[in-house]
């Protein structure tokens, strides 16, 4: 197996365990914003301690880092935060797993995105999985009280904070790929923590400054939760570190075709964890919609 795949799959375990604590925080203390702010306050510090570190003990120095590579990172990292709000206030209405289901359009998106701006072609069953994921999300779309499928499902509320945050996934994982290919460095660890500190450095900033204008008291509040916030920022690291290390190794799109493992981590959680129930519908949404990506995997 391939190096980047098994960091791949790392990387999924890693993000389901760290959205399971977001989801635990946002339905007792802290809003979205607040949620996503643990994450980077407790990972951001440690990541530059990490980079410091790994680059003294392999005798490189800090590289320079290039115009494009800054235009990149702030556009990766801004779409990130959004992500991440998006896929917070998910949790607050549907369950664990079809939130995670809603996130993963992000490979689907990040194909048509492709194709749009980049004219990347996609083969005939490359379109075919695109539709057979479109069909997976509108299924899901619909609330779990409602009965069969109507267009203006995809109206609510849920569904469209979903697709966003998938949206704004793709962007950020094209970005932080472009970003790193920009660092002039043979290691490709080096450049995957280089430029994870950089991104999540730029996020912590830009998070505490929107706290604090728009909504003090959670700073405070993500500080009263450190015991549980803490483990968000490390998990956090973790996954970011693997994530980035993959993207240094492989296409973006690959990396998360792969990662589209984290389904099934999330239906465990949800099932074991969480004790939510899944009803039918949620379950065919999520085969259809777990079945185009690995078409995607076949086919790309």
């Amino acid at each position: 197996m391939s190096l980047w795949i098994g960091i791949s799959i790392a990387a999924a375990v890693f993000q389901t365990l760290r959205f399971m604590l977001q989801k635990m925080m946002a339905k007792q203390t802290l809003s979205a914003a607040g949620a996503t702010f643990a994450r980077f306050l407790y990972s951001a510090p440690f990541v530059v301690l990490f980079t410091a570190i790994y680059l003294a003990q392999t005798g490189q120095s800090w590289p320079t880092l290039p115009p494009v590579f800054w235009i990149y990172a702030v556009c990766g990292s801004k779409a990130q935060v959004l992500a991440t709000v998006c896929v917070v206030m998910v949790f607050k209405s549907r369950n664990f797993a079809v939130g995670i289901t809603f996130k993963k359009s992000e490979v689907i998106l990040a194909v048509v995105t492709g194709l749009v701006i980049l004219g990347d072609q996609v083969t005939a069953w490359g379109l075919c999985a695109i539709v057979l994921g479109v069909i997976g999300v509108l299924v899901l779309s619909a609330s779990p009280e409602q009965g069969r499928f109507k267009m203006r499902d995809i109206a609510n509320r849920a569904a469209g904070l979903g697709l966003l945050s998938g949206a704004l996934f793709a962007v950020s994982a094209v970005s932080y790929r472009g970003a790193s290919l920009q660092i002039d460095m043979g290691d490709h660890w080096a450049r995957a923590a280089v430029t994870l500190a950089m991104v999540t450095s730029m996020q912590l900033i830009g998070m505490a400054i929107w706290l604090a204008w728009r909504d003090a008291p959670q700073i405070g509040a993500v500080w009263r939760a450190r015991r549980v916030t803490a483990w968000i920022g490390v998990l956090s690291m973790a996954g970011s570190f693997c994530w980035f290390s993959a993207f240094a190794l492989q296409n973006a799109a690959y990396v998360k075709a792969v990662g589209q493992i984290e389904l099934i981590f999330s239906l465990m959680v949800t099932v074991i964890f969480f004790r939510e129930r899944i009803v039918l519908r949620e379950w065919i949404g999520m085969a259809i919609l777990g079945s185009s990506v690995l078409m995607l995997v076949l086919v790309i």
